[in-house]
């Protein structure tokens, strides 16, 4: 089975939807529809910003959402998943190509999101960590035993776990997954604490949102971070996507998932290469390719 799957945030990159914008009249339409509906040209920062300006949320997580989306539109017949699924932002980007919202509405609830989760990250100072080497048991045994708000929020693959939460929190567990030996426990460039209770502000904000959004079956399987199994309803998908703010990706479980409902063949669309990376370490003997226009 044939199953797609779309990158979150920290897939951005400067230039990127370039290629797709010059080589596709109908890619052209949908990125200059997304300045209108944001309010600000995404594009230009898209193709010609910064580093730095790409990797503001309110930016990245919309220019991720649509160079994902867009690829999957301009695909056309190609484009036939049997199941679908995206790490964290990148579920709202498998929702849209499921049929379950439509282009707007699944950018309009980026950009919600990507507002919300800036805004909750003022409020407190957070921050998140990947940890190598350790098992997920061990890192969840750390988290729990530490004083202050630390939490597993990312199952990226076997031996790699994001964790998530208060600044000194984060930085103590690191220090303690060192000593129970892990490869490293590096503190990331990110805004906050995402995928934590930090984001509670967020999820509330969000859920606002969603409320007002139609949302419809979708046309296949999709395999939700929060259940790490696959969902056929519009009512539980809806439900599942306000908890994700506040909950663990349960991304290496849904892989798994996927293949062991008969997925075997699997397609990265969107920048970057990071899902495919992912991949190769939780099951080698699976198929696995970037979406192209080629």
């Amino acid at each position: 089975m044939k199953a797609y799957v779309f990158p979150g945030q920290g897939a951005q990159f400067t230039g990127m939807g370039l290629e797709l914008y010059e080589k596709s009249p109908l890619a052209q339409d949908f990125f200059e529809k997304a300045n209108k509906i944001l309010g600000f040209s995404i594009t230009d920062i898209m193709f010609e910003g910064t580093a730095d300006e790409l990797k503001q949320t309110k930016v990245t997580q919309p220019a991720i959402f649509l160079h994902s989306v867009i690829l999957a539109k301009v695909l056309g017949d190609s484009f036939q998943p049997e199941m679908v699924a995206g790490h964290s932002l990148g579920e709202i980007s498998a929702l849209v190509a499921a049929g379950v919202l439509s282009f707007e509405d699944g950018l309009k609830l980026v950009s919600r999101r990507a507002l919300a989760m800036q805004k909750a990250c003022e409020i407190q100072p957070s921050t998140m960590a990947a940890v190598l080497g350790l098992e997920d048991r061990v890192v969840e045994q750390v988290c729990h035993e530490i004083q202050g708000v630390v939490v597993a929020a990312n199952y990226n693959c076997p031996g790699q776990l994001v964790i998530s939460g208060e600044v000194v929190a984060v930085e103590k567990a690191c220090d303690v997954m060192k000593e129970k030996g892990a490869k490293r426990a590096l503190i990331l460039p990110v805004g906050g604490a995402f995928h934590s209770p930090l984001m509670e502000p967020a999820r509330e904000e969000l859920a606002t949102a969603i409320g007002t959004t139609i949302f419809n079956d979708p046309s296949c399987p999709v395999y939700q971070n929060v259940p790490a199994e696959a969902v056929h309803s519009a009512t539980e998908i809806k439900d599942n996507l306000m908890k994700q703010l506040t909950a663990p990706v349960k991304w290496t479980q849904s892989i798994q998932a996927m293949i062991t409902d008969g997925g075997t063949e699997f397609i990265e669309v969107g920048p970057g290469n990071v899902l495919q990376g992912l991949m190769r370490k939780i099951d080698r003997s699976v198929s696995t390719s970037a979406a192209s226009l080629e």
